[in-house]
């Protein structure tokens, strides 16, 4: 698959991160540490189905001595779960398989930067079928872990067996459009097995620019983003659907520039497998559209017979690429801040930059790479108390450089604070803040586009002198943390967090600060 396929690994892990909301460390405490293992759809016959159990904590953990026990004792005799990566397992029973991991599982931090979930995977095992499986069979899979300390968790997921099928989608295409343009795709998909599919689901992956104004029934959005569609249409062998997608681009895309979108294609029992979870999230920023139904062929509904997983993943997603004409630039202004106070004080800097626009700063890619960094550099005089944790300290230097958001948008102001003492009082004392600073990451972290660079800095001043305070652009007040805003959320892994209800509710709980002294 394409580069952006990381894009769709990393979002179908997070589906089940709202387990990690759950429950909520004391302070002093240990992380807790929730487990999710995701429901599978396995196909008599077909090739094995894998799958990894996820970790999530609300801060950087690393768990050692960690045995992880899988009980299918409902589906003994149905399926069987084997190590996949070599690991030490045993069988205490049937049904039973108890796995050591042979190294340490840490868990990290989630894009986007700043997210303050952070995730560990164990290895992964396989699951297949026996040969008195029958199409119908279902049971639930207990999944729990012990680690050193007395760490534990358990989570339990569905297995069914079902169909296998074998979907494929159309062909990628190229389209163009200007800035608030509109355009139209092709929605492409085929049965490419020997088995008639019942049903399938199509899963979005569109840029923070690609908009919708329809409003399907059978489809889910989050404000005029697509996110998901299903449809109940029967697909004979050797045989596809197709339709068209009306979409238009947000009047702030940046141009010219190369906007991308992908759809996933997947049987009604695999998106049940990777959305079961929502309900229990709320799916409060997924909703379903009013209008008529999106239909891909004049085919009667069926009711649907069976469970169907697809057994040939790899070429089951189809995209498009919309090459933006015209020109639309993007000016980041350095915002800074004038303090005041006497030795030994505790003072705020609010600092961070504005996205002047006209327009959006879009940087969501299989990279997770910040578009930008703001470099900090601190007043003498003064020390860092507490800084954003997201921000390193450059060694040798008085400077921190912090990663920004992955998706800056028009006409939002992006800050952080930064809580400094006093420790010499020295009149019209001053650091600076810069946007677009360089960094030790593999883009050299500046925006080579901006079109005013002569605002990136601006300074830090404590203890101004008359005329002596901070400039660097207004605030209009819709300050957004740089450590997480929810419309960030919303390209970075938003399309199946949002369907699989995770949404912004889960990063709204990060931990965005860090004591230094």
């Amino acid at each position: 698959m394409l580069k952006q396929s990381t894009r769709w690994l990393a979002a179908v892990g997070a589906a089940g991160a709202l387990v990690a909301a759950a429950a909520t460390p004391a302070v002093g405490a240990a992380a807790a540490i929730e487990p999710y293992f995701q429901d599978a759809t396995v196909a008599v016959g077909a090739t094995e189905t894998t799958r990894n159990l996820f970790l999530y904590a609300d801060e950087p953990t690393v768990l050692t001595d960690v045995s992880v026990r899988y009980d299918y004792r409902s589906l003994a005799g149905k399926i069987t779960i084997l190590p996949a990566n070599g690991q030490k397992c045993t069988t205490p029973e049937a049904g039973v398989l108890v796995c050591a991991e042979a190294q340490d599982v840490s868990l990290y931090e989630l894009p986007p930067i700043g997210s303050g979930l952070y995730r560990g995977v164990a290895k992964r095992v396989r699951i297949t079928t026996t040969d008195d499986a029958k199409v119908g069979d279902s049971g639930d899979v207990a999944v729990s872990f012990q680690a050193a300390g007395g760490r534990q968790g358990s989570y339990t997921s569905r297995v069914r067996v079902g169909e296998g099928v074998d979907l494929a989608g159309g062909p990628f295409t190229e389209h163009s459009s200007k800035p608030g343009g509109k355009f139209t795709v092709p929605l492409a998909v085929a049965n490419v097995g020997d088995t008639v599919v019942k049903g399938f689901a199509a899963v979005f992956d569109l840029a923070y620019s690609i908009r919708t104004k329809d409003r399907f029934s059978n489809c889910l959005y989050s404000g005029d983003h697509l996110l998901s569609c299903q449809f109940d249409e029967e697909i004979p062998v050797g045989e596809g659907l197709a339709t068209t997608l009306d979409f238009e681009l947000a009047k702030d895309t940046y141009a010219p520039s190369n906007q991308s979108g992908y759809a996933q294609f997947m049987t009604t029992a695999d998106f049940e497998d990777l959305t079961r979870v929502r309900e229990a999230a709320g799916a409060r920023a997924a909703t379903s559209g009013g209008g008529p139904k999106l239909t891909l062929a004049e085919a009667p509904s069926r009711m649907r017979q069976a469970d169907q997983t697809d057994v040939g993943p790899g070429y089951d997603y189809t995209g498009w690429i919309i090459k933006t004409t015209g020109k639309n630039g993007i000016d980041l202004a350095a915002i800074g801040a004038t303090l005041k106070g006497r030795a030994g004080d505790i003072v705020t800097a609010t600092v961070g930059f504005r996205n002047n626009g006209p327009a959006t700063l879009d940087a969501v890619n299989g990279d997770f790479e910040a578009p930008t960094h703001m470099a900090v550099e601190l007043p003498p005089g003064t020390s860092a108390v507490e800084v954003p944790a997201t921000c390193e300290l450059q060694r040798g230097t008085r400077t921190y450089v912090c990663p920004s958001e992955m998706l800056l948008v028009a006409g939002k102001t992006y800050t952080m604070e930064f809580r400094l003492r006093i420790d010499k009082v020295i009149a019209n004392a001053r650091g600076a803040v810069q946007v677009n600073a360089p960094c030790e990451c593999p883009s050299g972290g500046i925006f080579t586009g901006d079109t005013k660079p002569a605002n990136d800095k601006a300074p830090i001043v404590v203890n101004a002198g008359p005329g002596g305070g901070a400039g660097g652009g207004e605030d209009d007040g819709g300050a957004l943390p740089i450590t997480g805003s929810p419309v960030g959320l919303l390209a970075g892994l938003g399309g199946l967090l949002l369907v699989a209800g995770a949404g912004g509710y889960l990063l709204a709980r990060r931990r965005s600060t860090r004591f230094v002294a």
